[in-house]
């Protein structure tokens, strides 16, 4: 018996196409929501032909971007200037929990389904609409592109491997910051309507969604007035703490207190024990010469041996692994961080998890382990008029 999941009996259109909506929605699916995707009849998602890379079938090229955010979905094709197209998506919207959206500012109201609109078919319905810069202000009808966000929002400038060297973060991570916090603002309208009956809208954007983790760098600047930059692979405030060079490779260290520092220092000793390097702040000041400091004793090691005395020592450290180290990795397995699913068209593929688990108060594991493919195109048609009364 499969155990219940915590939003069984929710149901969720999303309307939302290319990644920030798509997570988010795969997100409330992975939690057991019914998510039925809403895809215009010419092409569906603009996700399903970005690449390569493409797998190929005898029903066409799927895109492995595609396969990414969609899993644990249903899909049903809607062109929204047909009438009786727009009619089934009106009543669908009176039966469903949560509309997520990501079109750009406006592209709803001209539907005739704007936020007062939506909530007057359905009073309990929660609306996810994600933006690229807000739905108001100065700039919010700019449409929102994941590479755009993260320069605009200073997340470029604090990334490479100097100030004249921004670079983006290798994943499109304001899309996917989106795609998480609207389902914390979903999560959080399903709580309150528990108590007041009453849906809502919930707004996030890719550049709030920027801002929202900058963190100690955000403070850096509003508090200090100093301008975080980029400076490559180790950490602004806290030495040592970043990527080492050593004979073979590089290994990743983090010592994040003085007493790991003290640990650390009398482990490797000789340049470590310059009075320039006795505090976390005088470390900091003296990066370029703590770095070259530790390398030094890093440099006949090989990292395997390294990480091994590291870790004897409880000093945190890693290596830097390639993406397919990672799916193949013991650990990843063991948390569920790799799935197989049946695909009608491909047959078993193997997914990134979801990244949460449950447990009971025993330590029982509620963790859903059934998960269905990313949808093809229209699978559901049929299912989901059938769920509204309706005929082909």
């Amino acid at each position: 018996m499969t155990a219940r999941q915590p939003l069984d009996g929710i149901t969720v259109l999303d309307l939302s196409r290319a990644l920030a909506g798509p997570q988010a929605g795969m997100m409330l699916g992975d939690l057991g929501a019914r998510v039925i995707k809403v895809e215009n009849p010419r092409g569906g998602d603009d996700s399903r032909r970005w690449g390569p890379p493409f797998m190929p079938t005898p029903n066409g090229d799927i895109s492995t971007y595609f396969l990414s955010c969609n899993r644990n979905k249903g899909s049903v094709t809607l062109d929204f200037k047909d009438p009786d197209d727009l009619a089934v998506l009106g009543e669908a919207i009176t039966r469903a929990d949560v509309l997520i959206e990501n079109f750009r500012p406006g592209t709803m109201d001209r539907l005739g389904l704007g936020a007062n609109r939506l909530l007057e078919l359905n009073p309990r319905l929660v609306v996810l609409s994600i933006s690229g810069f807000g739905h108001d202000g100065p700039e919010g009808s700019r449409p929102g592109y994941d590479q755009i966000a993260q320069g605009e929002a200073g997340l470029m400038s604090l990334t490479g491997s100097g100030p004249d060297d921004p670079q983006r973060v290798g994943v499109p991570i304001a899309d996917l910051l989106a795609g998480i916090h609207g389902v914390v603002g979903v999560l959080a309208a399903l709580y309150e309507r528990e108590a007041t009956g009453a849906g809502k809208v919930v707004r996030t954007s890719l550049l709030a969604s920027v801002v929202g983790v900058h963190a100690f760098e955000g403070t850096r600047w509003t508090v200090a007035g100093q301008v975080g930059r980029a400076q490559g692979n180790h950490h602004p405030s806290i030495a040592p703490y970043g990527l080492f060079a050593c004979r073979d490779s590089g290994v990743q260290i983090s010592v994040g207190s003085e007493a790991l520092w003290e640990r650390f220092r009398q482990a490797f000793g000789g340049p470590l024990e310059d009075a320039m390097f006795a505090t976390n702040a005088s470390r900091v000041a003296h990066r370029t010469e703590l770095v070259a400091a530790v390398e030094s004793l890093f440099a006949d090691r090989d990292a395997a041996g390294l990480l091994a005395d590291l870790n004897e020592l409880g000093i945190p450290c890693g290596k830097v692994r390639g993406i397919d180290e990672v799916y193949d990795w013991d650990q990843t397995l063991s948390q569920g961080l790799v799935m197989t699913v049946d695909h009608p068209s491909l047959g078993p593929i193997r997914l990134p998890g979801p990244p949460l688990r449950f447990f009971d108060g025993d330590g029982t594991e509620t963790t859903a382990s059934a998960h269905t493919a990313p949808p093809e195109l229209g699978a559901d048609n049929d299912a989901v008029r059938a769920w509204l009364g309706r005929q082909r």
